[in-house]
């Protein structure tokens, strides 16, 4: 039984999905902003709709906010890790600055048993990659931490300690390589762990949040955006 719930969980995590290396629709008719989203399944919203995404959801509030912005370019994968991601930025990112860069990733260097020294320097190397296509703006970076997993069915049934405080121990990383780096942070990990989470909260699968859990991080993220490209 263990067995058979490694290997499921390593299913969910390390699946191969599409990478989404062109825009999620075209521009909406008198955007001008434009918005990268770089990250893993919480980036791509592995088992919800592709409106549900948070960095869809997030270019709607921001229309609704009255700020021009289309719809965001994803390059994200359900399974990977820093290096991976910093890879396929590197084969398909055009250097086209970018008026937002979003950067989510950490849970799966975590789930591989990636040490955070490990971890750090491919954050650091990312970070570069962000401030490159964000045209060396620091400020139009914004990072979130990395949900909480061992919260779900699914590290109930691993070690819900031990993964919650290896992920507090990379958000410690990502946190302060952010602020080292001039990037605006965002913790969204409290949304999902107890109380905020539970079992109506996540997708489908059981093991990555819904959309609903996605909205909250948009609320969290949105004042800040807003006042960023509201002063361009």
């Amino acid at each position: 039984m263990k067995a058979a719930i490694v290997l499921l969980l390593g299913a969910l995590l390390l699946t191969s999905c599409a990478i989404e290396s062109e825009p999620y629709t075209t521009m909406t008719s008198g955007t001008r902003f434009t918005f990268l989203a770089l990250g893993d399944s919480y980036t791509i919203g592995e088992s919800v709709t592709a409106a549900e995404r948070w960095p869809v959801q997030l270019a709607a509030a921001l229309r609704e906010q009255g700020i021009p912005m289309g719809e965001p370019e994803i390059i994200a994968r359900t399974g990977w890790t820093t290096a991976e991601l910093l890879a396929a930025i590197e084969d398909s990112y055009d250097g086209e600055p970018y008026d937002l860069v979003s950067v989510l990733i950490g849970v799966n260097d975590q789930y591989r048993g990636y040490s955070v020294a490990e971890y750090r320097e491919a954050f650091k190397a990312l970070l570069n990659a962000a401030s490159a296509a964000a045209g060396g703006h620091s400020d139009h970076i914004i990072v979130l931490s990395i949900p909480d997993w061992g919260a779900t069915p699914f590290g109930e049934r691993a070690n819900r300690a031990n993964i919650s405080a290896e992920i507090d121990a990379f958000n410690a990383v990502n946190r302060a390589e952010s602020l080292a780096a001039g990037v605006k942070y965002f913790d969204i990990t409290p949304t999902t762990r107890p109380p905020v989470m539970d079992a109506s909260m996540l997708a489908g699968d059981g093991l990555h949040p819904g959309g609903a859990i996605y909205a909250l991080w948009v609320e969290r993220v949105l004042p800040y955006v807003v006042n960023l490209l509201g002063r361009e």
